[in-house]
């Protein structure tokens, strides 16, 4: 009988599970989704949470926030989340959560319009296209549906190296890759990327690497968050700027 146990995980790997992408309806998601968000970034991570709740990632943005989570049908865990703030609860709150980080000044008109992604995670099991593909449907639907016209959020760059990586990525950015000067903002932290030496050959992380290709601009230098130990860059995404190619394939997934 003992061939029998990998002959039925080799299955289960090649199983491909049945997803689901949508907004949390209920407290009991939201919970889930934050005991998810405390695996990956305390558990694996090693972050530092605020959280007064051990094994729940919960701050005092959450209660002003909508959850996104992507769902297995088959066994019923959420595998990924997205926290979205839109414009109406940041003004609840008193600002958006990448201004404890940056200083968003020069964004400041955009603000009626502009929604924050928050505390991206994906289960281990669950780190495919498939998966990444499916939350972006549901913030194409979610921007869509509301009308919505800006999209910010930090992309974090893991600093284990010591910020090499960081600083080689942030180096090697063209200038279509960079905003305006209109729409740059301020770490309140900074990288200091006059004493790191910055990697040669820089990886990507594929979150940072999508919002480049769907149209996404780098607003300003990296900050420190020594929390979470990682290198944050500030992005903005126009729905006017989305790749064609990115906005039909969400679009299409999203409906």
């Amino acid at each position: 009988m003992e061939h029998l146990v990998p002959q039925r995980q080799e299955a289960a790997a090649r199983r491909k599970p049945s997803l689901h992408v949508a907004l949390a309806e209920c407290e009991s998601e939201i919970l889930e989704a934050q005991k998810l968000r405390w695996r990956v970034f305390a558990d694996e991570m090693g972050a530092r949470l605020p959280s007064r709740t051990p094994g729940v990632d919960r701050d005092l943005f959450d209660p002003y926030c909508e959850h996104l989570i992507v769902r297995d049908e088959d066994n019923g865990r959420i595998v990924g989340t997205y926290r979205i703030l839109s414009p109406e609860q940041a003004a609840q709150v008193g600002s958006y959560y990448s201004e404890t980080e940056f200083d968003l000044t020069r964004l400041a008109y955009l603000r009626p319009g502009m929604v924050e992604l928050g505390r991206s995670c994906i289960d281990a099991d669950y780190r495919t296209g498939a998966t990444i593909a499916l939350l972006w449907s549901g913030l194409a639907r979610y921007m869509q549906e509301r009308g919505h016209e800006t999209l910010i959020g930090c992309a974090s760059i893991g600093m284990r190296d010591g910020g090499h990586n960081a600083a080689g990525i942030y180096n090697r950015l063209d200038d279509a890759q960079l905003a305006p000067p209109e729409y740059r903002v301020f770490p309140r932290c900074p990288l200091p990327l006059d004493r790191i030496a910055a990697a040669e050959k820089p990886e990507i992380p594929p979150l940072l690497k999508g919002y480049l290709r769907a149209g996404a601009w780098i607003c300003g230098e990296p900050a420190w968050d020594p929390d979470f130990n990682t290198a944050d860059l500030l992005i903005m995404l126009p729905m006017s700027r989305v790749n064609e190619r990115y906005s039909r394939h969400f679009v299409e997934r999203g409906n």
